[in-house]
């Protein structure tokens, strides 16, 4: 689906990933997605627009200083990027990033929550966020892996008044749906007891994950685990730099 308009609050809207070697990150990401590019300008320095249909999905980036870890971040939309940080603080999260203006795309935060979690704040102005998602190639969902799943859930429905229900299709796990006050499904929060570190996840949808695992491997990636699920075929990946994301398809 085409994102024409800035989303509702809480809303997974904007996804990037920070690396070594933005040249190498493009040619892998191109193999497993197929995306185009729009490489930085004057404006923009060193981000990469990662593109599907001519429309921005992520972003990529070469920091002038890029540690010894990489991950995709996710950014929450919010129509109040300073009261949303404010909100976080008070709910016992950390602000790493304190509200800033991007020129005139936008204003953004980086917050830590209460289990360890990164995460951004986007305050959409000329740059909605992606302006396709749910489609192959794109953002599908994000989940948070915590091995403490109590606070992040009180942390997450004090922030963006989430409301929270079980997935009866899978009982045997400890996970619980995020849902904006609308009933809206914007992600879900996993309790994994044996999780190294509280991270939170992507998942993008494919036409078909073995391919997908294919391409990725054969492009410098690794595959961590694939397996089919009540909802589909799925993979976790790793890129050539070790930033971990999910593919998954219907079969």
């Amino acid at each position: 689906m085409d994102v024409t308009t800035n989303q509702p609050d809480g809303t997974p809207a904007w996804i990037d990933l920070g690396i070594p070697d933005i040249e190498r990150a493009m040619a892998f990401y191109r193999a497993v997605f197929g995306w185009e590019y729009l490489t930085g300008t004057e404006e923009t320095g060193y981000y990469t627009m990662c593109l599907v249909r001519g429309r921005p999905v992520a972003a990529l980036s070469q920091p002038p200083e890029v540690g010894p870890e990489h991950w995709w971040t996710v950014y929450f939309a919010t129509a109040d990027c300073d009261g949303h940080a404010k909100r976080a603080a008070d709910a016992g999260g950390t602000v790493v990033m304190p509200p800033m203006d991007v020129m005139t795309a936008g204003r953004m935060a980086l917050v830590q929550d209460p289990v360890g979690a990164q995460f951004g704040l986007w305050q959409g102005r000329d740059h909605l966020g992606a302006g396709v998602v749910n489609e192959p190639n794109t953002l599908l969902r994000n989940d948070l892996i915590t091995p403490s799943p109590k606070p992040a859930r009180d942390f997450y429905t004090a922030l963006f008044d989430f409301t929270l229900d079980a997935d009866p299709k899978t009982p045997e796990t400890d996970f619980t749906f995020l849902r904006r006050p609308d009933g809206h499904e914007i992600g879900g929060i996993i309790g994994d007891a044996g999780a190294r570190r509280s991270k939170w996840t992507t998942l993008f949808l494919v036409n078909d994950a073995d391919t997908a695992v294919r391409a990725a491997t054969e492009a410098g990636g690794t595959c961590l685990n694939q397996e089919t699920t009540v909802y589909g075929r799925m993979a976790v990946l790793l890129d050539p730099f070790g930033a971990e994301f999910s593919v998954g398809s219907a079969a």
